[in-house]
């Protein structure tokens, strides 16, 4: 099996233009994820799923620096641009990370591949089907050929935006299985994604706090961090970011997972 990383990344968020790129120390925040997956062995190989829009060339620039693949493709449409992404680097599982997410825990990725590789599972998601980890640290795994079914089942434009919606919202014909946060890194309410320019303060914050002493500074880290600093989580909170965060939408009326 060849396991890969895609990272979907474009110029054009409406919140936040070009958040990609952004600086964090000096490094451009795609960069600093891509970074930190690299540390995790399992995956063969990197590929950052961007668009055809002129828009991007910036970010397939940055990958050719950087020695990682680049595919591009529809904007809108990113279920086929995951999986077309995928299928041209002849992958069979895909952990799918988005490219808002400088913070991806090296080990948690590898945690969440070694649970989906040891179970009879069609998915696994640590927030997509229940949050209890920090927004920010999400994983996604899957294999490609389950994706490419989904491609052939649905062409609602809120499936293809969002890549494995189908999946998780169908427990009916997919085997799900959510990973949950211990005790310690349960802290739904926190936002450490990259959306907003708030969301950039506090990101800076947490790599110019972690990143010196270690590059690649865990989940536990960064929640040790916040909790000895809690003054620096006000930056970026927003009630009615957080209800859409913890918002739950299957379309059965309950989500079974194993």
């Amino acid at each position: 099996m060849k396991i890969i990383s895609t990272i979907e990344a474009r110029m054009t968020s409406s919140r936040l233009p070009g958040k990609v790129l952004k600086e964090i120390l000096g490094k451009p925040a795609l960069e600093l994820l891509i970074e930190r997956l690299k540390a995790v062995k399992e995956i063969e190989e990197i590929v950052v799923a961007t668009t055809v829009n002129k828009t991007d060339d910036i970010i397939e620039a940055l990958c050719r620096r950087l020695k990682v693949r680049c595919f591009r493709g529809s904007e809108n449409d990113v279920l086929s641009r995951v999986l077309q992404a995928a299928q041209s680097v002849k992958a069979d599982i895909i952990v799918e990370i988005t490219g808002d997410c400088p913070l991806a825990d090296p080990d948690l990725i590898r945690t969440c591949l070694k649970t989906f590789l040891e179970g009879d599972y069609d998915y696994l998601s640590n927030g997509s089907l229940k949050r209890t980890f920090p927004d920010g640290l999400d994983v996604q795994v899957f294999p490609v050929k389950v994706l490419q079914e989904v491609s052939t089942l649905t062409h609602d434009p809120s499936d293809r935006e969002h890549v494995s919606h189908y999946i998780y919202t169908h427990p009916e014909r997919y085997k799900l299985k959510n990973y949950e946060a211990d005790k310690e890194l349960h802290w739904p309410e926190l936002a450490i994604t990259l959306d907003t320019p708030e969301d950039l303060i506090l990101i800076t914050r947490i790599f110019e706090a972690l990143y010196p002493k270690d590059r690649l500074f865990s989940a536990y880290d960064i929640v040790r961090f916040l909790r000895a600093n809690p003054e620096l989580t006000s930056v970026n909170k927003d009630e009615e970011r957080l209800k859409n965060y913890l918002k739950i939408t299957p379309r059965s009326k309950s989500v079974k997972t194993a």
